[in-house]
């Protein structure tokens, strides 16, 4: 199972085309726009979100609610492309046309300057409208059919904040999919303790009328996932590696860690391994302290996946750059912001770890039909469970 992704953050369509989805996943329209929706929600969103209302549109890979198991095709269109239709233009426009939203003043953090540089642009817009988060519409919409396939094989996944621009959030350690499901993805934070609730939305409302910007930590878990996915073999068959890469491949984020994390760094040897135990449901352990990892390779327990989102580095108070034409100093370009993305981003990091799960499963136990794959995956359940 493997997907590609196309398309501006101000261009007419964003699209995706998935290959390897099996044949006979139940897929609706309405599965997917939930996961757009979430995405466009959270406290904190600015304007885009009040002028784009995502809704996908698939061409290709499904008929009569089923997939076929040919390549699914998905299409976002991008409402705001009205008046982006001339900047925007895929042919030859005027020279006045090109310099009417022309960017020659990189903002720091993001990918203007050096991919201006890299490519040799003299409009940084070039590098603007494809580094944009908004390439993550489509990395959702994968998402939802990884999701549908992982539902459909009883394995569940959620995300909730564990750190709000600085402030830790309180909340149980045994924390169960379930209970995310229920109290985190019910509240526009995304928190479990929803006792700092108010504290929080004071928090960010403050942030925005100083025009700067937080991140803070997503914390993801999914559970009833089988032992034995990924490989100690070959470094670039290790599972935990390939879920490190998707979440900081997502817009701003800057590190990821699994269970203790970087807390190991801190603790003895005896603090950090779990411990062996067996019963008559088969292997598992006494704790979970290595978040469902162990030499690469998913150990049965529950994966528990952290990322630290930096603050979007777009800011209504800009700081200084240099005009690429002049090299003199500038404020740097001041383009649509949020005083955070927090738990947008959260829903996003839930997607493409969730795609990385389903193309491992896909992988695994491949398979032509969503029957034979789950037939693959439980005879394979009860092999382990008899070791």
């Amino acid at each position: 199972m493997r997907y590609f992704t196309a398309g501006e953050s101000h261009g007419p369509k964003l699209t995706a085309i998935i290959e390897g989805v099996p044949a006979g996943l139940e897929l609706s329209i309405d599965d997917i726009n939930l996961e757009l929706k979430r995405r466009q929600s959270g406290y904190g969103r600015g304007a885009r979100m009040k002028i784009e209302s995502d809704q996908v549109e698939i061409s290709s890979g499904v008929r009569h609610g089923k997939t076929l198991g040919s390549p699914i095709t998905l299409t976002v269109e991008n409402h705001d492309f009205r008046n982006w239709n001339e900047v925007m233009a895929i042919g030859e426009v005027s020279d006045e046309v090109k310099l009417r939203r022309r960017m020659t003043h990189p903002r720091p953090g993001h990918a203007d300057l050096v991919g201006g540089m890299k490519y040799n642009f003299t409009d940084l817009r070039n590098v603007l409208e494809r580094s944009s988060a908004r390439e993550t519409t489509m990395r959702v919409a994968v998402g939802a059919v990884s999701k549908k396939i992982l539902s459909k094989l009883n394995i569940k996944v959620a995300n909730h904040i564990v750190n709000f621009g600085g402030i830790d959030l309180d909340y149980p350690l045994d924390l169960t999919v379930g209970q995310i499901q229920s109290i985190a993805s019910k509240n526009n934070l995304s928190i479990m303790d929803v006792s700092r609730y108010n504290e929080i939305c004071e928090y960010i409302d403050k942030i925005k009328r100083e025009g700067d910007t937080i991140g803070g930590i997503v914390e993801f878990r999914a559970e009833n996932i089988p032992a034995g996915l990924g490989s100690y073999v070959q470094f670039d068959r290790k599972l935990d590696a390939k879920i490190a890469a998707s979440v900081v491949s997502i817009n701003a984020f800057k590190g990821v860690e699994f269970g203790l994390g970087f807390e190991m760094g801190h603790r003895l040897g005896s603090e950090v391994m779990d411990e062996i135990v067996w019963s008559e449901k088969g292997y598992s352990r006494s704790t979970n302290r290595l978040g469902g990892f162990e030499g690469g390779m998913t150990n049965g327990q529950q994966i528990i996946v952290r990322g630290v989102m930096k603050p979007i580095p777009t800011l209504y108070k800009p700081l200084m750059s240099v005009d690429i034409d002049t090299h003199e100093p500038y404020r740097a370009s001041v383009e649509r912001s949020d005083p955070t993305a927090l738990p947008a981003a959260g829903v996003i990091m839930e997607n493409v770890i969730a795609t990385v799960l389903a193309q491992e499963i896909c992988e695994k136990f491949n398979s032509d039909t969503m029957l034979e794959l789950s037939e693959a995956l439980s005879n394979y359940r009860t092999k382990i469970k008899n070791y």
